[in-house]
């Protein structure tokens, strides 16, 4: 059977309590992590061991909390007080575990679904971004990791062109694959706001409801807006339950482009929002 499973943030207790609950076997079954694998849970360590010793049972995406751990790790990026990251940085085999997470990926199209941690633009289709994705994907594994996370980070550019090139090109991919949750009406990102879908700010609204969004007949499962919750439709499936908050861990188990079922378990509030 195939899960796709929503953000962990280290909750490493919450997943394995999920696992029993389905009954996962990693002979027979194959779970997605949709991206923030990892921070302000109180076992990122712990949660990257499980999902590393899950082998090819688990596909796991990146989110901006494991983009943020790169950066931290390479020295572009200073620890947030609410980080939970330490125990990786500190750990014997931080290199391999590093190493480990870099070769994750941004993007995945499989079992009828496009699945992203935050989101995707309109002008995309699903092969498109398939290919985006797959050119962070290089930059992340490649020789110039370093150099690449000391400018990964701005919001700018905010409107996608295929005219954009380098660096520009690149943050533009990853804010959207793991930053988005409103676009104005000519498709340029707002990357501030954080509220739930009625909390659009003015003239704004969610990316998935773009007009003429070119993955409309594609079904889109993604994470990352644990303030909208779980949101299910025959295009669309959200699956960031707020487990960090104190919400839930769910999973959806689907099937060609279809949700079958969704199992959830209950988690202990690591961090209070705000």
């Amino acid at each position: 059977m195939n899960y796709l499973i929503g953000d962990l943030q280290g909750c490493c207790d919450a997943l394995q309590r999920l696992l029993e609950k389905l009954d996962f076997s990693p002979s027979r079954d194959h779970i997605y992590l949709l991206g923030d694998l990892v921070n302000r849970g109180p076992a990122s360590l712990a949660t990257l061991r499980l999902l590393i010793d899950l082998g090819d049972s688990a596909t796991c995406l990146l989110g901006n909390h494991d983009l943020h751990l790169l950066a931290i790790a390479h020295g572009a990026k200073q620890p947030h007080r609410n980080d939970t990251l330490r125990d990786i940085l500190d750990a014997p085999d931080r290199a391999e575990l590093l190493d480990w997470l870099r070769q994750r990926r941004m993007a995945c199209h499989e079992q009828g679904w496009l699945m992203v941690h935050a989101g995707v633009l309109p002008q995309w289709t699903a092969e498109q971004t398939m290919v985006l994705a797959g050119e962070v994907e290089a930059m992340l594994r490649g020789p110039g990791l370093a150099d690449f996370v000391q400018q990964m980070y701005g919001d700018e550019p905010a409107l996608w062109s295929e005219g954009l090139s380098g660096t520009a090109r690149l943050r533009c991919i990853v804010n959207a694959l793991t930053r988005v949750r409103f676009l104005d009406a000519s498709g340029q990102m707002d990357l501030k706001t954080k509220d739930g879908a009625d909390g659009a700010p003015p003239g704004c609204r969610p990316w998935f409801d773009a007009p003429g969004r070119r993955t409309a007949a594609v079904p889109v499962a993604f994470g990352h807006w644990s303030t909208l919750g779980l949101l299910q439709r025959p295009d669309l499936l959200a699956l960031d339950t707020g487990c960090v908050w104190g919400g839930s861990l769910s999973a959806a188990r689907v099937e060609s482009g279809r949700v079958l079922e969704l199992i959830s378990v209950k988690c202990k509030q690591a961090q209070k929002p705000g």
